[in-house]
């Protein structure tokens, strides 16, 4: 099977703008008693000469109480004041030294309640151009720029059955670890997004361990 490369150009970016044209993300009906995140998929060129389109995907700190260690896009809580958008903005600045503004912003996917009490909001953005990112030590561990294609083919997506649990897990191969969701499904909706179809993930699990 041939896999798509997606280069970094403006055709591309072009593609995927028109793709969040016809698209209105959903929010989940439990969404409202949830606590308000927002994550970004921000799109930039590969680090490897490739000229393909990636997105930059962190190790969170082992000095964070939640979820330190894994695997996330860039993001945090909404403060009171913010919308998805902006949350992204100051969160991509605070965590890799990125400084983004609302007219690189593409589109939003659906809202995606997590088990640990989150409702969170995909923004993406694409970012045209050099650029510094830097993480900060305080919150993130190290900063990947991972090609739309390394997950797809034998990277591709996995469902998982769980043991004596109605749910299933989705995960992505990376490196010789693991994405889980809510990072994994939010990916997973914005691949089938590029790919011309619409799939919904609000029904995919992450392992407990994930949740913590």
């Amino acid at each position: 099977m041939r896999i798509p490369s997606h280069p970094f150009s403006p055709s591309t970016i072009e593609q995927i703008r028109c793709a969040f044209a016809g698209f209105a993300g959903r929010t989940s009906s439990n969404s409202k008693c949830l606590k308000r995140a927002s994550v970004g998929i921000i799109l930039v060129a590969a680090d490897d000469e490739s000229g393909e389109t990636a997105f930059l995907l962190t190790v969170r700190s082992h000095k964070l109480r939640s979820h330190a260690g894994q695997y996330a896009l860039p993001g945090g809580r909404n403060e009171p004041e913010e919308d998805a958008v902006d949350t992204v903005i100051r969160e991509c600045a605070e965590e890799v030294a990125l400084n983004l503004s609302r007219d690189q912003m593409l589109g939003m996917l659906d809202v995606y309640p997590t088990q640990s009490g989150y409702s969170i909001t995909p923004v993406v953005f694409v970012v045209e151009g050099e650029s510094s990112i830097r993480a900060n030590p305080e919150e993130v561990e190290r900063v990947y720029k991972i090609k739309l294609s390394e997950l797809l083919g034998e990277r591709s997506v996995q469902f998982v059955k769980q043991k004596n649990r109605d749910d299933v897990l989705i995960r992505f191969p990376v490196f010789d670890h693991h994405i889980y969701a809510p990072t994994a499904a939010i990916i997973y909706q914005f691949l089938e997004l590029v790919a011309g179809r619409y799939q919904r993930v609000d029904n995919l699990a992450a392992p407990d361990f994930a949740t913590r």
